[in-house]
């Protein structure tokens, strides 16, 4: 059965929730620009990679190697 303290935490989880998610909605939209280095290797990105997906931010090597890492701990 709910008691007083129950109904406290209800409330202030709603107040928290409510005040990140407005936090969230505040945060200003970032632009899907490429990055002209690789953020790991620091090696240009090639314009071809950086118009097909657009946002890159790693060359080829350095992504595959991210997403292999990525679906291996993925578990």
């Amino acid at each position: 059965m709910a008691d007083i303290a129950d109904f406290a935490n209800d409330l202030v989880q709603e107040c928290i929730d409510h005040h990140l998610a407005a936090r969230v909605a505040a945060k200003p939209k970032l632009a899907a620009a490429s990055f002209l280095f690789c953020e790991c290797c620091e090696d240009p990105i090639p314009e071809a990679r950086r118009l097909a997906q657009v946002g890159c931010t790693q060359c080829v090597s350095c992504q595959a190697i991210t997403d292999a890492w990525e679906a291996r701990h993925a578990r």
